[in-house]
Formats: structure tokens, C-alpha cells, sequence
């Protein structure tokens, strides 16, 4: 079987009611190292969510880090998920420490898991089972796109995979029929920290609930370390983006500079496009990476509004002179608007915008703080009721 040349893409999460953390970061950064996409989903998390991230995702694989117990139910239920769903080709695999004992871990066995870690298992073993096991294939990456029981969320995934990965032949199948009216795109950047995932959660929150039918994409980037993997990490903020009507997919830089993968283009053109759950999408939000001074990632047409996200504390006034997206920006956001120096980075960024002479919208924002009133006039100039 031809191996594939794509990165290896797996999802790692952490049980609801566990907060314990610090080894599933550790093994998340040893397999980035190893040229893995990591898609960290977080902690507290439910067996459903986890499975349904991992659809999205086009994962190969689930690893699941479990230190509080009940993980023989834990584990039985993403699988009995995965199975479901259609989709038990997607492996499973974790740990637990001393939590896991060899008698539990052979009852999981037989549940369908590939394998448990326990307490001592080095780094370089475990790394060296999640790629031998599954690195991804020609034939797993080429899944039959017309097959009618295929998941409406696989789909639309393999859709996007082929996008990214220009599949042969793939790239120019449509979802669907292309809707009459296009979703509304935004693109959100800026540096990193800025807290562009936290207003982009608070944004699904409010057009979901201001539009019940609602659909809502995202496209999320982050970085690759050079020459390795990337570890893909917005889910783990995102709180209302895990919604039945959300589609979020995370896109790793794989070298592109300037904010955005080289398959971004191709991955909106399938968005646009496409169905879940029976209906097109109303609304595709489109974050970048953290960027600098230089970067311009909205220069092509892609998206119908730009969002410039800040902090107060981004310099002194010459810095600003030296953003290009503060002149190609439709609105610029303060965000952590609460912190010391926000009214001067207010002052001093609206002085910088009436020298473009263009009708940008400033907004101070707390994204933070629960229905925070800049918030909600962010959402209705982004065309939200």
C-alpha cells in the first residue's frame, strides 16, 4: 500500500471531568516534533464532541489522556461512537499513568482500543506507535466521496482534505448544487494573543442564537514548525463553536507565510459550496495565524470583511505606522480592551485610521467577559441583528 506523502493528522483530548493536562502536552509537542498535526481539542471534554471534532478533522486517530477514573466507559463510548457514526477506521489509543491498570486496559482491548500507555512508557515509544500504526495511506486518504451512508460531516472533511491535499480528480467535486446566495466571509487576524479564537467563539454564540437555522464554518490556522508537524490548537478555546451547526476545520501553515495555508483558497471554494445538515452555510469566519507587521493575509478576495485584532499594548505609536493591515483592515478591534492603556491604543489607533481616509469602524472589545456590549456591536457591523 502506497504511503502517503500529507502529514499524519491526529486529535487529542481530555475527558469531561479531568483537568489533568501537563502529559498530554507533552506528548502533543514530541509528536509535533516528529511531523504529526496535532489537533488538541482540550480538557473536559465529552465523548460526542471528541468524536465529532475528529470527524471534521480527517483524523487517522483519537488519543485520549484519562487520570480521573472511569475511562473503561469513557473509552467504550467513543467507540461505540465512532462505530456509529461510520467511521471506526479512525483509531483510538491513551493513558492515564498509574490510573489505567493492565486489567483495565485488557478489557479496553477488547472494547476495539489499539493501545494504552502506562506509567514509564517513554516519549519515543509512544511516538513511534502512533506513526507506525497510523500513517496515512493513498487508499485511506482516497475514501469514495459518492458513497451514499457516507457522514455528512466525513464528507464535507474528505472535501476538504482533497482541497488541501489536491487529491487527483477530487478538488472538483461540489458538495451540493452552489447556493444562490454566497455565505457572508470574515477573516480575523492579528498577533498572536490578541484573543482572536475567544472572539470568534463569542460571535458563533451570538448568530446562533440569532438565527436558529444558522450554519457556521470556521477555518482556523496555525503554524508549522519548520520542517515538522504543527500543533492545531483553537479548538481548545472554543466553547460554542462545538455546536451541531458549527463545521470547524484547522488548517496547519505547512510553510506558507503570511498568515494563511496555500490551500486556504481551495478550502473556502468547497465551503462555499457545501451542506451540514441538509443546508448551506450562512457564515464562514476565517482566523489566521498571529501575525506581524508585514503580513497582509486578505489581499485576494477571499473573504467579504477583514477584522484586524489588537491588544492595548502593542507599542509605541510609531509601531502602528509600520501595520499594513491597519490600512486594509474594514474594522480594527482592541481587544482586552479592560487592561491598563487601552484608552491611549484607542486614541492613538483612531488618529492612525482617519489618515487612510476610509470608513473604518474602531471597536473596543472584552471578549472575555460574557455578552460584552463591544461584542455585540462587533457582531452587528459584521451584519448580525
Amino acid at each position: 500500500m502506497a504511503m502517503s506523502t500529507a502529514p499524519l493528522r491526529i486529535l487529542t483530548a481530555v475527558p469531561i471531568c479531568d483537568g489533568h493536562d501537563s502529559a498530554i502536552h507533552t506528548i502533543n509537542l514530541e509528536l509535533v516534533r516528529h511531523g504529526v498535526e496535532v489537533i488538541y481539542l482540550g480538557y473536559h471534554r465529552s465523548a460526542p464532541t471528541i468524536v465529532r471534532a475528529a470527524i471534521q478533522e480527517d483524523v487517522r486517530a483519537i488519543g485520549i489522556s484519562s487520570y480521573n477514573g472511569g475511562h473503561i466507559e469513557f473509552f467504550k463510548e467513543v467507540i461505540d461512537l465512532l462505530k456509529a457514526r461510520g467511521v471506526a477506521d479512525i483509531g483510538v489509543f491513551g493513558g492515564g499513568g498509574g490510573t489505567i491498570t493492565h486489567e483495565d486496559a485488557e478489557i479496553m482491548y477488547a472494547h476495539g482500543i489499539d493501545q494504552i500507555f502506562f506509567a514509564g512508557t517513554s516519549l519515543g515509544q509512544i511516538t513511534e506507535f502512533v506513526i507506525q500504526t497510523y500513517a496515512p495511506s493513498e487508499q485511506n486518504r482516497s475514501i469514495e466521496l459518492q458513497r451514499g451512508d457516507l457522514h455528512p460531516d466525513r464528507r464535507l472533511a474528505k472535501l476538504l482534505t482533497a482541497a488541501i491535499d489536491k487529491l487527483g480528480g477530487t478538488t472538483s467535486l461540489s458538495p451540493c448544487p452552489a447556493p444562490t446566495i454566497q455565505p457572508l466571509t470574515i477573516g480575523f487576524s492579528g498577533p498572536g494573543g490578541a484573543g482572536k479564537t475567544t472572539l470568534i467563539d463569542e460571535i458563533v454564540l451570538r448568530a446562533l442564537m440569532a438565527y436558529p437555522l444558522a450554519k457556521i464554518a470556521i477555518l482556523s490556522h496555525d503554524p508549522s514548525l519548520v520542517g515538522k508537524g504543527a500543533l492545531l490548537g483553537d479548538r481548545a478555546s472554543m466553547i460554542y463553536a462545538q455546536d451541531n451547526r458549527v463545521f470547524m476545520r484547522s488548517l496547519a501553515t505547512r510553510g506558507q507565510l503570511g498568515g494563511l495555508a496555500e490551500a486556504t483558497a481551495r478550502c473556502l471554494h468547497v465551503l462555499k459550496q457545501a451542506e451540514l445538515n441538509g443546508s448551506a452555510f450562512d457564515l464562514i469566519l476565517v482566523e489566521t495565524v498571529g501575525i506581524g507587521q508585514e503580513a497582509a493575509p486578505f489581499q485576494n478576495a477571499l473573504i467579504d470583511k477583514a477584522v484586524l485584532v489588537m491588544g492595548p499594548d502593542y507599542g509605541s505609536r510609531l509601531q502602528l505606522q509600520k501595520i499594513t493591515l491597519l490600512d486594509l483592515a474594514d474594522i480594527v478591534v482592541v481587544n482586552k480592551a479592560d487592561r491598563p492603556g487601552a484608552s491611549t491604543a484607542l486614541t492613538e489607533l483612531e488618529y492612525r485610521l482617519t489618515l487612510n481616509h476610509r470608513d473604518q469602524k474602531l471597536i473596543a472589545t472584552v471578549a472575555k467577559h460574557h455578552r460584552d456590549p463591544g461584542v455585540d456591536q462587533l457582531y452587528r457591523l459584521l451584519g448580525g441583528t
